[in-house]
């Protein structure tokens, strides 16, 4: 399905076929299609990119389509990385993480830094935390070959270790 380009996001590059490789979803899902492009919060002589997740409801595009600036996308797939090296410890903690110390890591960006820990004012944690554990364990196969993927497209572009 072709994604619209006369709405306020002006596509550039473009996946038009993510309903076949939406996770789990795949091919049962309204996400129809992703973008890179023109952000449609763009004001006259400011231009700003952004990635977008094309919802189609079966009838219209879907006004919860989401369009985020591409540093959030990347602040996010580094929170999704943080979280996934959490867990390759947390069996050491009766309750997957250390209560004496919720901050898991300070990851410097900017001039300052992501601060990256356990949301010990959701007063669930302790089972969310199994929760999630266990998605993320379910969805092993489809995020380690996105992890993989991403990693070699990164070294590919000179963003690998340099020593």
């Amino acid at each position: 399905m072709k994604i619209p380009t006369s709405l306020k996001h002006k596509p550039v590059f473009a996946c038009e076929n993510y309903a076949n490789i939406d996770g789990r979803y795949a091919y049962e899902t309204d996400a129809q299609g992703l973008s890179l492009g023109l952000a449609q919060w763009n004001d006259r002589g400011k231009i700003d990119i952004s990635a977008k997740v094309w919802r189609y409801t079966g009838e219209k595009w879907s006004r919860q389509s989401e369009e985020l600036p591409l540093h959030r996308v990347l602040d996010l797939a580094i929170l999704i990385a943080r979280a996934e090296l959490h867990f390759r410890e947390a069996y050491r903690f009766p309750k997957l993480y250390d209560e004496s110390a919720p901050n898991l890591d300070r990851i410097g960006l900017q001039g300052d830094a992501m601060t990256v820990e356990i949301c010990k004012e959701n007063p669930m944690v302790d089972e969310d935390i199994k929760l999630f554990r266990d998605a993320l364990v379910k969805d092993d196969e489809i995020l380690s070959e996105r992890f993989t993927t991403l990693a070699r497209l990164l070294s590919e572009a000179g963003y690998g270790r340099r020593e």
